[in-house]
């Protein structure tokens, strides 16, 4: 699969996205994905709706280097991100994560790592419509503790 990222407004199926990245390669034994929706809560607020912004290009560029990453240290055959872009609802799909490879330790970690990476360092910017107005949501402590595992310093602490 050469289409590593994919940044779009649409909806995604899952179970379409899974069965193409294990066409990818037939030593594929394990899978391992990540699905990220909307919440209707967040720091002890209503949500009533996410939009999601990004800059095009730049955004694509450093999940392409972050899955380049990710198949450097763990033994991963492939590697798939969907983001969802533009103004999402509760309960709404927002991200997905899927790492194929022989064994699931090796998916288990890629996605882990992947994952992490994408929370503090893809260049995105939420926003939160609650009962007291919108509201950039900004990165928290515990993304930027969850990267450092990799040993990677987070660009925003």
């Amino acid at each position: 699969m050469n289409n590593r990222v994919s940044i779009q407004t649409e909806d995604f199926d899952v179970a379409v996205e899974t069965a193409a990245l294990r066409l990818v390669d037939a030593r594929v034994g394990a899978v391992c994905s990540f699905l990220g929706t909307v919440r209707d809560r967040n720091e002890g607020d209503e949500v009533s709706t996410m939009e999601l912004e990004h800059y095009p290009g730049m955004t694509e560029k450093s999940i392409e280097a972050m899955i380049d990453e990710a198949m450097a240290r763990f033994d991963i055959f492939a590697a798939r991100v969907i983001h969802r872009v533009g103004l999402l609802q509760p309960m709404d799909q927002i991200v997905f994560v899927a790492v194929t490879s022989a064994h699931r330790g090796e998916s288990f970690q890629a996605c882990e790592f992947l994952m992490d990476y994408l929370k503090t360092q893809a260049p995105f910017w939420k926003k939160e419509e609650t009962p007291n107005g919108a509201r950039w949501v900004d990165a928290r402590v515990s993304d930027d503790a969850a990267l450092a595992k990799w040993g990677i310093k987070a660009a925003n602490a």
